[in-house]
C-alpha cells in the first residue's frame, strides 16, 4: 500500500491502533535494497504493522550535487516491497507534507555525538536528520523506529533526539547488512560499477584488520596502518578514520579499561562517498 498524504496515513494507522497493533517505522530515503529489507524484517519481528517512509530529505544534504544525484525511483521501491513484504505501508510524502512553509532545519543540541566524523565533515547534517525525523515521528506516531548500525553515529543522534523532544517512540538499532564482499549495504552502492563494488571491500577489510589489531597495537599504529592501506589504493580517498569511545563518540588516542570502542571510516571511491564502522572490543 502506497500512501502520499499524512492525513490518509494517520487514518489508516488509527484503525490499527484501535485493534491494539504495535506500529513500527523504518525511515528511508528510498532506493531500497537488501539492507533496508533486513531492517524491515527486523521491524516485523517486533511490530504488527510496519510503515516504510520514502523521503529524500533536502535539509540533511550539505552538498547540493549529492542531493541531486541521490537515486530516486518510488515505483521500483514499491515493487521491491510488494515482492518481499506486501503488507508494508509505504509513505511517500511530498516536501510540503513534511515541511510547512520554509524548508529548513531546526537546531538541536546533540552534544559530543555530532562534534566529530560525520558532524565535522557534513555541517548541519544531523540537524537535518533530526528535523525530518521529529516530523515523521509526529506524523506516524510509531511505537518503535528502526535504524541500521551502519549509520551508528546517526543511531545515537536519533536516541538523543527522542530524549530532547520527549517523543514516545523506542529507537532500535539493527545489525549492519553486508554484501558478499563485506561492503555495508547502502543506496549509494547503486552508483558504483561492478568493479568498484568489488574494490569497495577495502573498507570492510580495513575495519576487520583494525579489530584484530586493537588488543595488541597502539591506536597510533592502527591509524598508520589504515592510512597505508588506503594509500595503496589510489582510486580511494580516505576522508577520515577514527577510533572513538562508543558512549560519547569522542576520538581517543589511548585505550582505557572497561571502555567500549568503535572504529569509523569515511572514504570516496571516485565520486561516491562511503561510510562504515565496526565495534572493536566486544
Amino acid at each position: 500500500m502506497v500512501i502520499n498524504s499524512k492525513t490518509s496515513l494517520q487514518e489508516t494507522l488509527e484503525i490499527a491502533r484501535k485493534e491494539g497493533k504495535i506500529i513500527g517505522l523504518v525511515p528511508t530515503m528510498g532506493a531500497l535494497h537488501d539492507g533496508h529489507l533486513s531492517l524491515i524484517n527486523f521491524a516485523y519481528s517486533h511490530c504488527d504493522k510496519v510503515v516504510v517512509s520514502v523521503f529524500v530529505n533536502p535539509t540533511q544534504f550539505n552538498n547540493a550535487s549529492d542531493l541531486e544525484k541521490y537515486p530516486r525511483d518510488v515505483t521500483k521501491d514499491a515493487e521491491f516491497l510488494r515482492t518481499h513484504n506486501p503488507e508494508t505501508i509505504i509513505f511517500t510524502p511530498e516536501v510540503s507534507e513534511i515541511y510547512s512553509g520554509k524548508v529548513e532545519s531546526e537546531s538541536f543540541d546533540f552534544g559530543s555525538f555530532v562534534n566529530y566524523m560525520e558532524g565535522e565533515f557534513r555541517t548541519g547534517h544531523f540537524d537535518g536528520v533530526g528535523s525530518v525525523l521529529k516530523r515523521l515521528f509526529e506524523i506516524v506516531k510509531p511505537d518503535k523506529a528502526f535504524f541500521g548500525e551502519k549509520d551508528y553515529q546517526q543511531l545515537l543522534v536519533v536516541k538523543k533526539l527522542v530524549e530532547i523532544t520527549g517523543q514516545d517512540v523506542e529507537i532500535i538499532g539493527c545489525p549492519t547488512s553486508r554484501n558478499e564482499f563485506g561492503l555495508a549495504q547502502s543506496s549509494r552502492n547503486f552508483r558504483l560499477t561492478d568493479s568498484e563494488l568489488k574494490e569497495a571491500e577495502l573498507i570492510y577489510k580495513a575495519l576487520s584488520k583494525v579489530k584484530k589489531m586493537f588488543d595488541t597495537n597502539s591506536i597510533k599504529e592502527i591509524e598508520n596502518d589504515v592510512e597505508k592501506m588506503f594509500e595503496a589504493h589510489p582510486s580511494f580517498e580516505l576522508e577520515y578514520f577514527s577510533i572513538v569511545k562508543e558512549d560519547d563518540l569522542i576520538p581517543t588516542t589511548n585505550k582505557e579499561p572497561k571502555q567500549k570502542y568503535r572504529a569509523f571510516i569515511a572514504a570516496f571511491l571516485g565520486e561516491v562517498r562511503l561510510i562504515d564502522n565496526m565495534a572493536l572490543n566486544y
